[in-house]
């Protein structure tokens, strides 16, 4: 059984931050009515991912069947890239799961979430707990589609 884990962060008033695009793209996913997968929001704030998920996949759970979404500010809005072992230099979500886990090998589905300004970049610590704007909602379901269909088609089968 695959585990598709969307990290954010717990409370409404999160729901549609940059951080929360991992719950968001599970949103997303249940929509699709994938068969054979697993699709869980993380209860925890962020910088305590770790010990969600490592509750969810328990010690004899193979990371080779662990996928987990989250945002990446190194990655412009309406990009995507799905990589094992492989994520931001400073996410502390990331960091928490590593160290939770003891390991980093599992599947990242990394979504770009960065459209600042280049000339009046905000702290990213600041902007990723900023709402999505509407228009970059919509880039968002665009991207939402293709990362379903890679997944589908790359990742999920077998």
């Amino acid at each position: 059984m695959k585990l598709i884990i969307g990290l954010g962060n717990p409370d409404d008033k999160y729901k549609e931050n940059r951080h929360n695009v991992g719950q968001l793209f599970i949103d997303y996913l249940k929509e699709q009515k994938l068969k054979g997968v697993s699709l869980v929001k993380s209860s925890t704030f962020m910088n305590n991912s770790g010990e969600f998920v490592a509750k969810k996949v328990g010690r004899d759970f193979n990371l080779d069947n662990l996928f987990i979404v989250h945002d990446d500010l190194d990655i412009a809005l309406g990009d995507y890239k799905i990589q094992k072992g492989k994520g931001p230099k400073e996410h502390r979500g990331l960091i928490s799961i590593d160290e939770a886990l003891g390991r980093s090998d599992y599947w990242h589905v990394r979504i770009g979430v960065d459209s600042r300004d280049l000339g009046q970049r905000i702290p990213g610590e600041v902007y990723v707990l900023e709402d999505f704007t509407e228009s970059e909602k919509e880039i968002l379901r665009g991207v939402f589609g293709e990362i379903y269909l890679d997944l589908k088609s790359n990742y999920l089968n077998g």
